[in-house]
């Protein structure tokens, strides 16, 4: 009975699935659902927007009879061009430089961090192989300093793990950790950003959380309207705040992951440990059966 109850227990282990393919089905899902409503929110606007447009460029034509259709769209391709290269369209020549020494430094923080907005890249031929070294070794010393800012924040958090034993202390150290990086990182800067640059605090946050996951969209950036008028540290500043709140909500993140990954485990292994009481006390149940003797 011993040995039928270790080679069914040794069956379930081998028919045991590892919580990995969950996962990446979890993932998968993920992304499908995301997808689905992205488009559900977002295509309509997106069709709004598109008919408006060209019905803009039709009523340009209309009322600009001198110009043609192929002299219009040549314009706007000008237009793309430019924003593409970092020129904001409106405004004059008098607009600030996007590579004055603030500007660049900015330049410089959002490539080593990888954020990348997509709104402002190299245009020179030396210029962008310069930025291809300057990031092959600028990202490893990034992710080494965050790796030991990193470390230093989870210092803390390895300090509250040997206050569990006293009682409430633990709660409100933790408590007090993660509401003043959310409010240092997250709660306090989209004020600044609305009330810097004209956003509302919906898109202040967006544009915060944006930015410190490394999403980089760049569809709100700092800085960049030309009607505006920022002091010359004022995209310094807000390099130096991305890089810390960079780790800070890296930690968080890999908190967040270790949870799920841990939660994901202990489920399966609940699981399975069922699947093997069952099959124990479903043996032990059975009557045993009587033995054959053949005489030789």
């Amino acid at each position: 009975q011993q040995q039928s109850s270790s080679m069914s227990l040794l069956t379930i282990r081998n028919r045991q699935i590892s919580w990995t393919p969950l996962l990446l089905l979890g993932y998968l899902f993920y992304l499908l659902l995301g997808a689905m409503v992205f488009q559900l929110l977002e295509k309509q606007t997106e069709t709004h927007f598109r008919d408006q447009f060209q019905l803009v460029k039709l009523n340009f034509l209309q009322n600009y009879t001198c110009l043609d259709r192929q002299a219009l769209e040549k314009f706007v391709q000008v237009l793309m061009e430019a924003w593409e290269k970092g020129v904001n369209p409106e405004g004059n020549s008098t607009n600030p430089s996007n590579w004055d020494f603030s500007n660049s430094f900015f330049f410089a923080g959002t490539v080593v961090t990888t954020i990348g907005y997509g709104n402002l890249s190299p245009s020179t031929v030396a210029g962008q192989i310069f930025c291809v070294f300057y990031a092959l070794f600028g990202v490893p010393l990034n992710l080494a300093f965050l790796n030991q800012l990193g470390k230093g924040l989870n210092a803390h958090l390895l300090t509250l793990e040997r206050w569990v034993q006293k009682p409430g202390r633990a709660q409100v150290r933790l408590a007090v950790f993660l509401t003043t990086g959310t409010l240092l990182f997250l709660v306090f800067p989209p004020l600044v950003f609305s009330y810097v640059e004209g956003w509302s605090y919906g898109e202040g946050f967006y544009f915060t959380f944006i930015t410190l996951s490394t999403i980089g969209f760049g569809d709100y950036v700092v800085g960049t309207n030309p009607n505006k008028h920022y002091i010359p540290v004022y995209r310094s500043l807000t390099a130096i705040w991305i890089v810390f709140g960079l780790a800070w909500l890296a930690l968080i993140f890999n908190v967040g992951a270790d949870l799920m990954e841990k939660f994901l485990q202990l489920k399966w292994h609940k699981s399975d440990l069922s699947l093997a009481e069952g099959a124990t006390t479903k043996l032990e149940d059975e009557p045993e059966q009587p033995r054959i003797h053949i005489p030789s």
